[in-house]
């Protein structure tokens, strides 16, 4: 009875309905949780600054994300493993300079390598959902508060000149191999 009543309450969270608003509080830092065999321990980190690679996920269309909120794959949201929910960072694409600012709103990525899971509409505003991951900068920022309306309503926030390419040669002098 009870796994049948687990079932139900699973199965009617996936299919609409009961999502958290859009909303920039409150924040969330959550309790440390493992995901096979590797334990995450979010935190504040106001000074989050890191470079690795980004990939893209899309699939989880309607789903509830961590923050729980529904997941839109055309917006411009991002799952990390730590930082608080929500949280804005700016992403820097180190092939092109191209920078973005990202609403993140949900847990993971999962893979090893990867900082940062960016959603198709965030993929395709960085250019890089053709390729599937890319190298990037991901820095948390404090995006006006007319970014993160635009940000919260799915919408792109405004331009960012790119990064000049002395800094870009810099940023992936920090970068390692990526993980086969």
């Amino acid at each position: 009875m009870i796994g049948a009543t687990l079932s139900v309450l699973a199965l009617s969270a996936c299919a609409g309905g009961n999502y958290r608003p859009v909303a920039d509080t409150p924040v969330r830092i959550g309790p440390a949780y493992s995901i096979r065999g590797t334990t995450y321990v979010p935190a504040a980190a106001p000074g989050y600054e890191t470079v690795g690679y980004a990939s893209w996920y899309g699939s989880e269309s309607g789903n509830r994300t961590a923050n729980g909120e529904q997941f839109r794959p055309g917006w411009i949201t991002a799952a990390h493993t730590t930082l608080p929910l929500p949280t804005y960072v700016e992403v820097t694409a180190l092939d092109t300079g191209r920078r973005i600012l990202v609403r993140v709103n949900d847990r993971g990525p999962f893979a090893l390598g990867r900082v940062i899971d960016l959603s198709r509409g965030a993929a395709e505003q960085l250019g890089m959902k053709a390729q599937g991951h890319a190298a990037v900068r991901v820095r948390r920022v404090e995006p006006s508060e007319k970014d993160r309306e635009r940000l919260r309503k799915g919408k792109p926030a405004a331009s960012l000149a790119p990064v000049p390419e002395r800094e870009l040669q810099r940023l992936r002098a920090q970068l390692t191999p990526p993980a086969r």
